[in-house]
């Protein structure tokens, strides 16, 4: 394990094993009877520092967090200030802590980072509300002011801001540089299709000057994007994009020489399809050879992180109508892949819902979020998970197959 710590560049992430926690319904929280509206349930970083220990015995190697950043909402991504955490998951010092105590342990973490958009309570966003002749009414695109601007798709909430003002890009870019100051091993980057490649390139030059070491992977995604929103987000050929599904190859390709990876969505469909939703298990070896395939067109070094589930889309267990063996099935294929896998905090002991997220017509996405459960765990399942990860870092991982 030293060794891969000492990795130079990113080579550190091809043997990550990655643990995705949605910090407010992961740890710290004294109740839970409010799950099931969007409102704080008291998760924090302290709460994730007491569970390292639980981490570290189940073998991951590496933390995604979600949004610490002061914020409106409680999963995180309606950010009101860029620079500070929010006091309700805890201090600038308790991220340090944090930080510093998953790196003695030798493991990594990474961030969620948000530079499409912001809250609309961001301070800034309601100056340029309030005065046409504000300096930050350049940092949104205002269609007709004060009411009508771009957002983060149709989401009225989070306007989108201006990232080829220079100010603007200046303030995201050093905001993702004063987290990995304290020691961030990089971020996953959110919804990496809104932002131009301009910004990207910028973005990309000016991390990889200072911290050569933090690994950059993209939320490259377009489920559920209705095509009044494309002109909200920058893509090559979006429309053709569009048209050909949310994870197609060309998508992701599409950042090979601005980020380190993106997240694999194709992977988690192919699984969903033919394992979860599929009633006859004889075929998952041409399942695995599908899988496989894939990365023949992709160059070393190019890393496609592959998931079973996670904080927008309904668990794979529901998927698998509560079916173990399917999730082991597909668990273990995600483990054969030469990708970092992620597990999305409780996959592994057994986390289900009561609905599809999709059925809802609001907050259905808390069906996926709700709180770990501490005392109520599949042990089988967990020690199932435990194994798979030994044998994997005892596995030699070819990239690409």
């Amino acid at each position: 394990m030293l060794t891969l710590w000492c990795m130079g560049g990113v080579d550190w992430f091809k043997h990550a094993i990655i643990y995705h926690i949605l910090i407010d319904r992961f740890a710290g929280f004294t109740s839970t009877k409010a799950w099931d509206t969007p409102e704080f349930l008291g998760g924090n970083l302290q709460g994730i520092i007491d569970a390292l220990p639980y981490l570290k015995d189940l073998g991951v190697n590496t933390l995604w967090i979600s949004p610490f950043y002061k914020t409106s909402a409680y999963h995180g991504y309606h950010i009101t200030d860029f620079y500070d955490c929010d006091p309700r998951f805890g201090s600038k010092d308790d991220l340090k802590q944090l930080i510093s105590s998953v790196h003695d342990h030798h493991m990594h973490i990474i961030a969620d980072f948000v530079p499409n958009h912001c809250s609309r309570h961001h301070p800034h966003f309601q100056q340029a509300q309030q005065d046409k002749s504000s300096p930050y009414n350049d940092w949104f695109f205002f269609t007709h002011w004060p009411r009508n601007y771009l957002c983060f798709l149709s989401v009225r909430d989070l306007p989108k801001l201006n990232l080829l003002n220079q100010e603007t890009q200046d303030h995201i870019i050093k905001a993702a540089l004063y987290w990995l100051s304290y020691g961030l091993d990089g971020f996953r980057l959110d919804h990496v299709i809104g932002p131009p490649h301009k910004f990207w390139q910028h973005f990309r030059q000016q991390v990889k000057h200072q911290y050569p070491n933090a690994v950059l992977i993209g939320e490259a995604w377009m489920q559920g994007i209705r095509h009044h929103e494309l002109n909200t987000i920058n893509l090559r050929w979006k429309h053709l994009k569009w048209l050909l599904g949310s994870s197609s190859e060309s998508l992701f390709k599409e950042y090979r020489h601005e980020l380190d990876g993106v997240l694999d969505f194709r992977v988690q469909e192919i699984l969903r399809d033919n394992i979860a939703r599929h009633t006859n298990g004889k075929h998952v070896e041409r399942v695995f050879e599908k899988l496989r395939s894939r990365y023949h067109a992709y160059e070393p070094g190019y890393y496609l992180p592959t998931f079973l589930d996670n904080h927008d889309m309904d668990r794979f267990l529901f998927e698998c109508k509560g079916n173990i063996d399917k999730l082991k099935q597909a668990v273990t294929l995600q483990f054969l892949l030469p990708q970092p896998p992620i597990i999305y905090y409780g996959t592994e002991i057994g986390m289900s819902q009561q609905r599809s997220l999709w059925t809802m017509k609001t907050h259905g996405d808390l069906q996926a979020r709700q709180p770990m459960q501490w005392h109520h765990q599949n042990k089988e399942l967990l020690d199932f998970y435990k194994k798979l990860i030994k044998e994997r870092k005892n596995r030699d991982i070819s990239f690409p197959p």
